[in-house]
C-alpha cells in the first residue's frame, strides 16, 4: 500500500508575521466582542461596535505588516541593485536613534564603500592599460591552455596584427611556444612579422577566477646590445691606441734620431754606441708591444672550463706557495672539494694574490687566503692591508691598469674565469680594516 508523504506546507514570512500579529491580537478582540454580545446592549450599538473593533484590528494588523516587510522590500531592492554594479541608489531613514535606520545607514555606507572600491579599481585598470600601451616591451597573457588572452599594443607591432585578431590563439599559432622553454638568462634569437634579433625574456603566474595564467613578457635586446658593443670597441680602440702610441712614438723618436745620426759625414767616433742604444730601445718597446697583443690574445680566447673535481685546501695552499716576495698567511676552512677547471681556477687565484701582495708591499701589510661555504656555493677571500680601492669604477675595464709594469688583464681575466664557472667575482675596500678584499665565489 502506497503512501502518500505528507506534504509540508510552509508559511512565507509575511504570512507568519500577518498570522502571528492577528494571534496577538484575536484574544483581545475575543473578550471585547463577548463582554459586548453577552451584555445588555442593543444590537444596533453591538453592530456597531463588532464592524469598528473588527476593523481596527485588521487596518492595525496590515499596518503593522506593511510597517514590517517594505523596509525589509527596500533593503532587498538595494542590495540587488549593489549585486548588479548599481552603487547610485540610497535608502532614505537612515539614522541612528532607530533599529532599521541603522540598518539603512549601514547599507548606505556599504554602497558608498563599494563605489569608491570600484571607482579606484576602473582608475588602476586604466593607468594599467596605460602603461602597456605605452611601454616599448610585448606583454602577453595566456590562459592554461596557452591560448593569448591579453596583449599590449608593443606585442599587436611585434606580432604586426591587430588585437581582435590575435586573442585566441594558441602560443604555437603565434610563434611564441618557444618562449616557454627558453632559459631566461639567456638572449633568444626570434623572428617576428614585425620585428626581428635577440630578446630577453621574462615569464610569471598569475591567477585570475582562481585559475593560473602565464604572463610573457618579450624585451628587444638588439639595440640595447648594439649600443653595448659599440661602447666596448671604443674602450678597445681607445686602449689599443693609447698603448700602440706609447710604443710607437718612441719608435718613431729614435728611428728619427739614428737616421739623423747616420747622415753625418764624418759618423762620430761613439755612434756604434749609439746605434746600438737605439736599436735596443727600438727592441725593448717592440718586445712590449708584442706581449700586449698577447695578453689580448689571451683575454679573448679563454676557453672552456674542463671541470673535474678540485680539492681546495691544496690548490689554495700551492698558490700560496707560488708568491716568493711574500708570505701569505692561510685562513683554514672546511675540507672542500669543488668542480672547476683547476688550471684556470689557480690562474685567477694567482692574478688576485699577486695584486694582494703588490698593495700589501706599498704598506709594509699582510695577505690572507681563506674559503668558507655559503648558500649552495664556495667562496674564496683573498684579503690584504693595502691602501685600498681608489677607483672602483674601472676595476675590471681590460688593459686597464695604475701599475708601470701592470698589463691590466689579471682582474678581467679572473672574472672571466670566474663567470665561465658559473660564479662571480667580486672586489671591495675592507670595512672595518685597512685594504681590499676579494671574493672569488664558485658553485660547488
Amino acid at each position: 500500500m502506497n503512501r502518500n508523504p505528507r506534504v509540508r506546507r510552509r508559511f512565507s514570512y509575511e504570512g507568519k508575521l500577518t498570522l502571528l500579529t492577528f494571534a496577538a491580537a484575536v484574544p483581545a478582540v475575543i473578550i471585547a466582542l463577548s463582554l459586548l454580545w453577552f451584555g445588555d446592549y442593543s444590537a444596533k450599538v453591538q453592530w456597531t461596535l463588532t464592524i469598528l473593533i473588527i476593523g481596527c484590528c485588521v487596518a492595525f494588523v496590515s499596518s503593522a505588516r506593511e510597517h514590517t516587510i517594505r523596509p525589509l522590500q527596500t533593503v532587498s531592492n538595494l542590495l540587488a541593485a549593489l549585486r548588479e554594479g548599481d552603487y547610485s541608489i540610497r535608502a532614505r531613514g537612515a539614522r541612528g536613534d532607530s533599529s532599521l535606520g541603522e540598518v539603512l545607514l549601514e547599507v548606505n555606507s556599504l554602497g558608498e564603500t563599494l563605489r569608491q572600491q570600484r571607482l579606484g579599481a576602473f582608475e588602476a585598470t586604466a593607468l594599467l592599460r596605460t602603461i602597456m600601451s605605452e611601454i616599448e616591451v610585448a606583454i602577453f597573457t595566456f590562459d592554461p591552455e596557452r591560448y593569448l588572452r591579453l596583449v599590449n599594443r608593443a606585442g599587436e607591432a611585434l606580432l604586426g596584427q591587430p588585437i581582435d585578431k590575435l586573442l585566441g590563439k594558441s602560443a604555437r599559432e603565434l610563434g611564441l611556444d618557444a618562449c616557454f622553454d627558453a632559459d631566461e638568462d639567456e638572449p633568444i634569437t626570434l623572428n617576428f612579422p614585425g620585428a626581428s634579433g635577440r630578446w630577453g625574456i621574462r615569464r610569471s603566474t598569475f591567477r585570475e577566477h582562481g585559475l593560473p595564467h602565464e604572463l610573457l613578457v618579450l624585451t628587444d635586446l638588439s639595440r640595447t646590445l648594439r649600443e653595448e658593443e659599440r661602447r666596448a670597441w671604443q674602450r678597445l680602440v681607445r686602449v689599443l691606441g693609447h698603448e700602440m702610441n706609447n710604443s710607437l712614438a718612441p719608435i718613431k723618436s729614435l728611428a728619427a734620431s739614428l737616421e739623423s745620426l747616420l747622415r753625418k759625414d764624418p759618423l762620430p767616433q761613439d755612434w756604434k754606441d749609439d746605434a746600438s742604444a737605439g736599436l735596443n730601445s727600438i727592441a725593448s718597446r717592440a718586445d712590449s708591444l708584442a706581449r700586449f697583443l698577447q695578453a689580448y690574445t689571451r683575454l679573448t680566447k679563454l676557453p672552456s672550463p674542463q671541470k673535474q673535481d678540485v680539492d681546495l685546501p691544496k690548490l689554495v695552499q700551492r698558490v700560496a706557495d707560488l708568491e716568493p716576495r711574500l708570505r701569505i698567511e692561510i685562513v683554514p676552512g672546511p675540507k672542500t672539494i669543488i668542480r672547476a677547471d683547476e688550471a684556470q681556477i689557480e690562474q685567477a687565484l694567482i692574478n688576485l694574490t699577486h695584486n694582494a701582495v703588490d698593495a700589501s708591499l706599498e704598506t709594509q701589510g699582510n695577505v690572507t687566503i681563506g674559503w668558507r661555504e655559503k648558500e649552495g656555493c664556495v667562496e674564496i677571500l683573498v684579503e690584504d692591508d693595502g691602501p685600498g680601492i681608489m677607483n672602483p669604477a674601472n676595476l675590471f675595464v681590460p688593459f686597464f691598469t695604475t701599475k708601470p709594469d701592470g698589463s691590466g688583464i689579471g682582474l678581467p681575466l679572473s672574472r672571466q674565469i670566474a663567470e665561465a664557472h658559473g660564479g662571480s667575482l667580486v672586489l671591495t675596500n675592507r670595512e672595518n680594516a685597512a685594504g681590499a678584499q676579494a671574493v672569488l665565489r664558485l658553485p660547488r
